[in-house]
This record gives C-alpha cells, structure tokens and sequence, in this order.
C-alpha cells in the first residue's frame, strides 16, 4: 500500500507541477502534507518537516549567498573585461564567434542561474550573429549545452538539489565529479569549434575591421575600400556583389558604430567598481579554491564572501541595502523551494513510502544491472530531467534509485554523482523557464531551438556519464 501512495504522490507532484497547475514551493508542501494525512501519519507531519529543515538548513544557506556573491560580482563589473576580451576575440570569424559563445556561457554561469547566463551571452554575441547572417539556433544550442554543464556547480541548483534530496554534502557530490564534468566542458567547446568551423565554411570570414555598417551604409566595406562580401573558405573581401533587398535592409538595422552595437554590458552602470577590479577577482579566485580545496564548508565560505564583497565593493548601507535586493527575487525562489524540499522529503522517509518504494524498484531491475545502478541512474537521467523538472526528478525520483542502488552496494554518493550526467539535455527541456529567456531574447522559434540543440546535448551527457566511468567516479 505504502508503494502505491508513494507512487501516487510522486506523479501527483509531477502532473501538477508539469501543467502548472502549482508552482514547485506550493506542491512540495501541500502534496507530501496530504498525503501523509491518507498514510496515517499526519500527527507526526511536523516532526517529518523540522528533521528535514534541519538537514536542509545549509544547503539554503549556501545557494542564498552563492547567488548574493555572484551576483555583486556581476553588478560590480568583474566579468565585463572577459566579455570584451572574447569579442575582440571573436573579430568577425564564425568559427571564433561560436568558440566564444561556449567560452562566455561558461564563465558567466558561474552565477548558478541560467536566466543572468542567456541575458548576458545573448546580449553580447546576438549583435554578432545577426551582422554575420549566422545560424542563431547556434547561438542557443551552445549556449544552452555549456550553461547545462557549468549548472552542475553546488550553488547552481541540481547538485543542491540531490544534496538536500539524499541529505548529502553538496561538495562530496561535486568535486569528485570536477574531472568529469571538465571532460564535458571540452567537448562543448570542441563542439562549438566544429559548428563554428561549419559557419564559417557556410558565411565566409572577413575580420572586424573589415565589417563596417553605419546607419547610412548598406554595403559592407573591405580594408583599402573595396566593396566585400563573405566568402567562401575565408577569401577575404573580392568582388562581391552588395547586398541588397532585405539583406540590405538587416544590414542598415544592425549598424550603429562597432562599440555600441558589440556592448553587451552596459560599460556606464553605477554599480560598477573599476578600482576593485583585482581585489573581486583575487577574492573569487581564493573563495573557489577555498571551496575546491574544501577548506571550510561551503556555505561558510559564501555567506563570508558575500560579507566581504558587500562591505567592499559598498561600504554604504543603504547600497548594500539596494544590491541585496536586486537579486531577492533569486534568493527567495531557490532557498524557498529548497526548505519546501523539507516537507517533501520528510514525508517520503518518514512515512516508509521511500523504502516500500526501493523494494519493488529492486525487484523490477534484472539482477545483473543491480551492481550498475550508477550507470543506469546516469543514463535515466536524459530523459527523466528533460521531461520533468529538476525538483520532480531529484526529490521524486532520486531517492528512489539510491534505496535501490544501497540494496545492491552502490552508494548513495554515486548515484548523486549520476544525477547530474543529464544537465546539459535538461537547459533545453521545456519545462525551465531559462530557456524560454534565451530563445526568446535570441528571436528563435523554440521548436527550431530544440531540433538543433538536443542532439548534441544528449551527446555531451553522455560524454560526461562515459568520463565518469572511466575515472572511476561513477
């Protein structure tokens, strides 16, 4: 009976959840709350829920101040000079453009939200790309795939999430996972140079130099004058004929001056902070080695970051005041739904259902693959976070594969580390709501975007479970 309610209540959160019928926070309390009420444990719903806040309380901590570090970091200026570098980097090559789409997704991502990623990477690059007549599913798709990896980081949502799920320590989830997911990263770059080196082959190749479009010009000029158009194989500005018609027209729209229509930051914001430069620099640098070196606990080490970054960078109340607002909405969402987490969990353990539920899980798997859970959970993990959300797959289906993967030896640890092999396919799934900013600033229908992109993060997925394997992590 225990194994039907549970079943029940994970589909019930699931279906309302997928249909929007509740937001997350909401059915993480009032499903498992119910449905403690038909098992007959309601009395001890709130025993169930304070043990869960408790295990849960650091994970809270660490993703509230992980998104205040970062985003101070943002505000403040700190990646505004890597930004322009891989524009000057870029130049007007396709092959480099797509090259440093995947460069700056992965950097920015470091903020652990995939809207701030797609707002930044698209406001940069989009200029690029619609200049050059570039494939813009090719902006999405690399941008999506390298926001998908780098979203594996404690702070940036599914590792909190299996942490808080298996009451794990998010940094025994992550670090091991460093050589893996950095396998994963590779591959999205070598991908973006192969789809970059395809662009190229497609567009042709003039330098930036060369593509100069006012609003008054319709042609684009070459170096010494001469009228240019792409050419194939990167020959350089020839005799090309001008664009015209509606090419012509995209042209005119697309031109102010290099400077203004390249920004993708905007260089006058009164939160920047040029004189600090290397002190935020030099701070992340130590608080990420702290973290990797697991000097102190990871919410300690942010909670004392975002401190130090706030009291820095501005020293004024009422400006701390302002920056911790700006990103409250952030904070809210996500520790929110991590202590909502509490109550969902603590139902599914508390009440048995969990146990009742691993039993015939183990039962259903053929006995040879129960020693393999590691590798079954990765490979479920494509489709199950592509077709449900992060927190119906880690707090619904997670636990279960971990009570059935400890039957059978595999630590609860691995099947952590598993979790997060399907990442990058779930940054396009349509159930994020990022992916609805990236499409949407990137003017992409969201069928063509979802065409193009999940076949190459499938790809990376299973790039990253295969280096797992082979480093022994999974």
């Amino acid at each position: 009976m225990l194994t039907i309610l549970g079943f029940a209540m994970i589909a019930t959160f699931l279906v309302l959840i997928m249909m929007k019928k509740m937001s997350p926070i909401a059915a993480l309390v009032l499903i498992p709350a119910l449905f403690c009420v038909i098992v007959g444990k309601g009395a001890h719903l709130g025993d169930y829920v304070l043990e869960g806040v408790g295990q849960l309380a650091p994970t809270a901590a660490m993703l509230m101040f992980a998104i205040v570090y970062f985003g101070v970091m943002i505000d403040v200026g700190l990646f505004d000079p890597i930004v322009r570098a891989i524009l000057r980097f870029c130049k007007a090559d396709p092959m480099r453009i797509v090259v440093g789409t995947a460069v700056l997704a992965a950097i920015v991502s470091l903020d652990g939200d995939g809207s701030t990623t797609f707002m930044i990477t698209v406001s940069a690059m989009y200029p690029l790309y619609k200049r050059l007549k570039m494939s813009l599913v090719v902006l999405t798709g690399v941008a999506a795939t390298a926001n998908g990896v780098m979203n594996t980081l404690p702070w940036g949502g599914p590792t909190a999430r299996a942490a808080s799920a298996l009451k794990l320590d998010a940094a025994d989830i992550f670090v091991p996972m460093i050589p893996a997911l950095a396998v994963g990263l590779l591959f999205v770059f070598v991908l973006a140079y192969v789809l970059g080196r395809r662009e190229r082959t497609r567009l042709g190749y003039l330098s930036l130099d060369e593509v100069l479009v006012t609003e008054n010009e319709t042609v684009l000029v070459g170096a010494g004058g001469a009228d240019a158009t792409r050419t194939p194989g990167g020959a350089g500005p020839g005799a090309g004929e001008q664009p015209t018609g509606k090419a012509a027209h995209d042209a005119a729209d697309d031109g102010d001056t290099d400077d203004e229509t390249f920004q993708g930051l905007d260089p006058h914001r009164e939160t920047l902070r040029p004189r600090l430069y290397w002190f935020n620099a030099g701070l992340t640098v130590a608080l990420l080695t702290a973290m990797i070196m697991e000097l102190l606990p990871i919410p300690v080490l942010f909670l004392i970051g975002a401190a130090l970054a706030l009291t820095v960078n501005f020293p004024k109340m009422t400006e701390q005041k302002d920056r911790i607002a700006a990103h409250a909405d952030n904070v809210l969402n996500v520790s929110g739904m991590v202590f909502a987490a509490a109550v969902f969990t603590g139902v599914l353990t508390g009440t048995g259902m969990v146990e009742h539920m691993a039993d015939w899980l183990v039962g259903a798997i053929p006995e040879g693959m129960g020693p393999h859970m590691g590798i079954v959970t990765g490979v479920l993990s494509l489709p199950l976070t592509y077709f449900m959300s992060n927190d119906g797959f880690y707090f619904g289906v997670l636990p279960v594969l971990a009570e059935a993967g400890s039957a059978h030896g595999v630590s609860s640890l691995e099947i952590a580390r598993a979790s997060l092999v399907g990442q990058p396919l779930h940054m396009s799934s349509p159930l994020v709501p990022a992916v609805y900013v990236l499409v949407g600033m990137a003017k992409v229908e969201f069928g063509d975007h979802t065409k193009f992109t999940v076949k190459w993060a499938a790809l990376t997925c299973l790039v990253v479970l295969g280096a797992g394997i082979l480093f022994g992590i999974i």
